[in-house]
């Protein structure tokens, strides 16, 4: 009997650990809450330009490290704010690498998050008032999945747009020719 139980008790913890996973947050949740401004570092910014101060990270941790959904919309987000213009895919061009183990300014996520909000100087541009705290941490979030810093089965896979189509065993047979032979 205590087999059983403590079988059922094993599989509910099981059940309740996975859900952050895949959990979908459609409200934003609490934003920053240290008041404190720091000025920017950059002067590059994307649309208007914003002489206000921004927050510093209010944690060290990022909300969606272990949240499988928020790292592919932080992967979403690199792309529409045209991260990879400077930074190539993670590989590096312009800007830094982000999938290596070198990071000027520190890779944990509050400095990956004042990185993003403050902007550095000489060309990261300070994004902060021009995208919302929440969708910095997701951004926080896929930047270390880039370098492998968070669990695999949380990392996003390959972009839709590079499917090739089905696999080869699913494919349909195409008709052979001679080469040389007319069409």
């Amino acid at each position: 009997m205590s087999r059983i139980a403590f079988a059922l008790v094993l599989v509910a913890a099981l059940a309740t650990s996975a859900c952050e996973r895949e959990a979908r947050r459609f409200t934003s949740p609490a934003s920053n809450s240290n008041p404190l401004d720091v000025p920017r570092e950059s002067i590059n910014q994307p649309g208007a330009s914003r002489q206000d101060g921004v927050k510093e990270a209010a944690t060290k941790h990022s909300p969606y490290e272990a949240n499988a959904f928020a790292v592919a919309q932080g992967k979403r987000l690199f792309g529409w704010y045209n991260c990879t213009g400077c930074h190539a895919n993670g590989g590096g061009g312009i800007g830094p690498a982000l999938t290596d183990a070198e990071w000027r300014y520190g890779g944990d996520p509050a400095s990956i998050f004042d990185s993003i909000m403050r902007g550095r100087p000489n060309g990261m541009p300070s994004f902060g008032g021009h995208i919302s705290e929440d969708q910095a941490w997701q951004l926080v979030a896929f930047v270390r999945s880039m370098s492998g810093q968070l669990r695999a089965d949380v990392a996003p896979s390959r972009n839709d747009s590079l499917f090739p189509g089905p696999p080869e065993n699913a494919r349909p047979e195409s008709p052979r020719r001679i080469q040389g032979a007319p069409r």
